[in-house]
């Protein structure tokens, strides 16, 4: 492969691989939150036990991420991403037999799969660097963050179509099969070296920890994406669950409509990008348009979830969440690409450090979503929760973020 093409440069395949990665890791991660439903109606689940399995994955999820990222910055994104797809496909499709073996055999099955999904962001970051001109990094994080969005409008349908066709333990299998074909694609069109011009050989080698954690700027990314994580996560999990028991939909039904909210995400993260580079080539600083950009996703988004509770029939519903989640995705537009912004050459292991703290929702508000559902016997409280939160995150990312080059 050849650094640029005259048709078809070198970075548009690696990018459009990456977001393949990102499409089935998606999938594989998303399936769970139709499938439990039937899963949990056949093995006798409360919602605390459907929490317990929504929420293992993160435990495997968080525990790598950082390794995951600091393997990317020593061996390079290509053989760390290709190995940890061929790992989580392999626990996708092993998710059934585990299921009907125990639920502590699939809680482990799920952790195993999150130590899998751990690198998809850390390595793709490290490839956008390797493989992606500077002046286009912007849109390509965007485009490949918004990919799980698209993961999601596809896998909430389609699992739900091939639970009522097939049977639940179908689309563990059959999406586990999709990402060994991504990984040959991935082993024999991707190249090991870089499609942009490599650091100087006297570019450190070492990871500058300390320097890293002592930027008030880095933990401005980091508390926002726990913030956006918290209503991210909840979202995906709960949200087939939400429309079940608020609406009385069906199976089927819950699934189509929890992709909606989704693919309005995928159109807006992709929309507030092109504005912040159009902002950007205005010549507004990073600092500006991060922030505003970060502000309107975490803000908008807290106030259409807060009056979620509040809709009395199922359209209402859906244009809240709906509104949630697409001005939600503007934030791919504001902290996503700063770590590019701050210390280009550290996005990986920045990206790592971030998603390590913003992981913890996935295992602490999806299960305490099913908790307080449980305990209130409706939605209201955890999303009220989860309002405050992503409200919480705009305000400290608009008093501590930054767009200024920090370290190199």
């Amino acid at each position: 492969m050849t650094a640029r093409s005259s048709r078809w440069p070198a970075h548009y395949l690696v990018v459009l691989l990456l977001c393949a990665a990102v499409f089935i890791s998606y999938i594989d991660r998303t399936n769970i939150s139709i499938g439990a439903i039937a899963m949990q109606a056949q093995l006798g689940w409360n919602e605390t036990q459907k929490g317990l399995v929504l929420s293992s994955f993160f435990i495997g999820y968080i525990l790598m991420m950082l390794a995951g990222g600091a393997l990317a910055f020593r061996y390079g994104g290509k053989i760390v991403l290709g190995v940890a797809v061929l790992w989580w496909s392999l626990f996708t499709a092993l998710t059934p037999p585990a299921a009907l073996l125990s639920l502590p055999a699939l809680v482990v099955a799920r952790i195993a799969l999150g130590l899998g999904e751990a690198a998809v962001f850390p390595a793709s970051m490290n490839m956008i660097g390797r493989w992606v001109p500077p002046l286009q990094r912007s849109r390509a994080v965007a485009l490949l963050i918004s990919m799980l969005y698209v993961g999601t409008v596809f896998a909430l349908p389609a699992t739900a179509w091939l639970v009522r066709g097939y049977g639940w333990p179908f689309p563990f299998y059959a999406f586990g099969a999709v990402g060994l074909l991504w990984a040959a694609a991935w082993f024999a069109a991707v190249g090991n070296g870089w499609g942009v011009e490599p650091p100087a050989a006297k570019a450190p080698t070492q990871i500058p920890w300390a320097s890293l954690v002592r930027m008030p700027a880095i933990w401005a990314i980091v508390v926002a994406h726990f913030c956006a994580n918290w209503s991210l996560y909840v979202q995906l999990a709960w949200l087939p669950s939400y429309f079940k028991h608020a609406f009385g939909v069906t199976l089927v039904n819950a699934g189509a409509l929890s992709a909606a909210p989704w693919l309005a995400a995928f159109i807006m993260a992709n929309v507030s990008a092109a504005a912040a580079d159009r902002l950007l080539r205005a010549g507004r600083s990073a600092t500006f348009v991060r922030k505003l950009m970060n502000t309107i996703g975490l803000g908008g988004l807290g106030m259409f979830l807060l009056l979620l509770p509040g809709a009395t029939s199922l359209t209402a519903g859906l244009i809240l969440a709906c509104a949630a989640a697409g001005l939600g995705a503007c934030v791919i537009a504001g902290f996503a690409p700063n770590c590019f912004d701050i210390a280009p050459r550290h996005a990986d292991v920045i990206w790592g450090i971030s998603n390590t703290v913003a992981t913890l929702p996935g295992i602490v508000g999806v299960f305490i979503t099913g908790w307080l559902v449980d305990r209130t016997g409706s939605f209201a409280a955890p999303f009220y929760l989860t309002a405050g939160i992503a409200l919480l995150g705009a305000v400290a990312f608009l008093v501590f973020g930054s767009g200024e080059r920090r370290i190199d």
